[in-house]
């Protein structure tokens, strides 16, 4: 590469956005100060997008002393700090938006002029004699704690399991794991206190 080429020589470049831009013939607005204004400053609330011109000295002073929650008591710094979360736009719950609603309401019910073909049926929202049919809901299943969770994974046992299952899970470790059982070898104490503990976190959950 020649860097000596006249290609360089017409090469842009783009001032960086942290370099101070130059107003011609602006001034510092700090009254006496004749220096050139090359800093901006903003002026504050409730003048978003207007700033003032000072020179190095006089916007490092300003900036010291600058707060843009001047005047405001302390519940309206946190609402604007909520609302700022969402950029202060308004919002409403799914479905309670009211220009939303009066539009739905008073928006013409389309009557429908064609046919589907659904020979599986899968569509269709009545069943035979024209009653409505539903799928039969789900049994609710309990839903545990993470302490409780992590208890029946110790055991080695699912989500599910019933109180039986637990009891007799329990047995079966305990006699794997007990120095009395398998010959006084102590290397599996560690193991044998975390499946008490869980075994205890499941009783006290009333799953056993």
């Amino acid at each position: 590469m020649d860097l000596n080429s006249r290609l360089f020589d017409r090469i842009r470049i783009k001032p960086t956005c942290d370099e101070p831009k130059t107003a011609v013939g602006a001034s510092c607005e700090t009254p006496g100060c004749e220096n050139p204004g090359l800093y901006r400053a903003p002026k504050g609330r409730k003048a978003e997008g207007q700033y003032w011109r000072f020179c190095m000295d006089h916007v490092r002073a300003y900036n010291a002393t600058y707060n843009y929650f001047d005047g405001m008591n302390d519940a309206a710094v946190q609402a604007f700090q909520k609302d700022a979360v969402i950029g202060h736009r308004p919002t409403w719950a799914m479905g309670v938006n009211p220009a939303t609603r009066a539009a739905k309401a008073d928006a013409p019910q389309a009557e429908r002029d064609w046919a589907y073909v659904d020979p599986l049926g899968i569509l269709r929202t009545e069943g035979v004699g024209g009653t409505a049919r539903r799928a039969a809901p789900e049994p609710m299943r309990p839903r545990h704690s993470a302490k409780v969770l992590r208890a029946l994974d110790v055991l080695g046992l699912e989500e599910g399991a019933e109180s039986a299952a637990i009891k007799a899970q329990y047995k079966v470790l305990v006699k794997r794991f007990h120095p009395d059982a398998n010959g006084g070898d102590r290397s599996f104490e560690e193991r044998l206190r975390d499946i008490i503990r869980a075994h205890d976190t499941l009783r006290a959950a009333g799953l056993c």
